[in-house]
């Protein structure tokens, strides 16, 4: 017996009965030998944690466009606290830990330059429309690997697919990927804002503070302790009613003072007008695009529109930079 058949057999033993259980995923697109080490999901997260574009999140907007100071999250660091808070939460309820890492690992894999500024920017040029979530999916399915992609198993693709607020993902393990997203993010752009001076701890509403917590900590290990609790033993993962209202409605007033704030989304304009200028020339020049991406409209069939998005969304937040200043500023005028 192999250590990743030894591995299955121990989940059998001490996982619960609605955990998503190795041996038994749906599969992936191409079948593959099993390794005789890792199971199926273990290799999944070994997969995205060192794709390329796993590795380019570190330079990719959270919420504060070219923050001054090294503490502000990024698309990296915001993937990482979910991937342990998700973790947290599949140990307590004995569901499987590594497929929530290779969700949660994943979940942001197609999030363009200038966080969700980029992604309007291209869904509003964009004839097919553009959001994260399918483009994530988009990435690990044919943009890694020069349009092979990851072969990732069914159970990670559904997961990183529906872990926005309307999605249904069919395990539980994605279920906590899901919550854990915006327990993530809505606290740690807490943080962030308190750090940019945006918000102060007394600004949040009192009734928010009275029942998650005064501080960051206090909120994360009681929004943390709901979750378990209220999904210990059972086929859905779920918060209290109470808890579930007080997350929405801390939620609706990051929205309304924090990311429509002028501080931290000054500069947003300008970021849309660029994705949008790189659209525009990419799509009357698509010859101009790397030799990958020549390849996925020439040889794979992809309408051009699509790829576009695909070379643009794929970029860092310096790089797309760089490549504006390239294509639109005077090389006389760049300092």
């Amino acid at each position: 017996m192999t250590i990743r058949e030894k591995t299955e057999e121990q989940e059998f033993r001490i996982f619960s009965p609605y955990a998503s259980f190795s041996r038994n995923s749906r599969g992936r697109d191409r079948e593959e030998e099993p390794c005789d080490i890792r199971t199926v999901y273990q290799r999944d997260r070994d997969r995205i944690l060192h794709s390329k574009s796993f590795r380019r999140l570190k330079q990719k907007t959270q919420v504060f466009l070219i923050p001054e100071g090294d503490h502000y999250r990024t698309r990296l660091t915001h993937t990482l606290e979910v991937s342990q808070l998700s973790r947290t939460i599949a140990k307590a309820l004995r569901l499987n830990e590594d497929l929530v890492d290779a969700i949660a690992l994943g979940h942001d894999l197609g999030h363009t330059p200038f966080g969700h500024a980029g992604e309007r920017a291209l869904n509003a040029v964009c004839p097919y429309g553009f959001a994260h979530y399918e483009q994530s999916v988009r990435v690990v399915e044919l943009l890694e690997k020069k349009g092979e992609g990851l072969n990732l198993t069914w159970e990670v693709r559904d997961g990183i697919r529906n872990h926005r607020t309307s999605g249904t993902p069919h395990t539980l393990e994605g279920q906590i990927v899901r919550y854990c997203d915006k327990i993530a993010y809505i606290n740690h752009d807490i943080d962030d804002a308190e750090r940019a001076g945006i918000l102060s701890e007394s600004q949040i509403p009192e009734e928010s503070r009275r029942i998650m917590g005064d501080t960051t900590r206090k909120r994360l290990n009681t929004l943390i302790h709901d979750v378990v609790f209220h999904s210990e033993g059972r086929s859905k993962i779920m918060m209290s009613d109470q808890m579930e209202s007080a997350m929405k409605y801390l939620r609706a007033f990051m929205f309304q003072h924090v990311y429509s704030n002028s501080r931290a989304k000054g500069e947003e304009a300008k970021a849309v007008r660029m994705i949008q200028d790189l659209y525009r020339f990419y799509n009357e020049r698509p010859e101009l695009m790397p030799e990958e991406y020549q390849f996925l409209m020439k040889e794979r069939g992809e309408p051009k529109e699509r790829v576009v998005c695909d070379y643009i969304a794929g970029m860092t937040d310096s790089y797309s930079i760089h490549v504006y200043k390239d294509l639109f500023v005077p090389k006389s005028w760049q300092g």
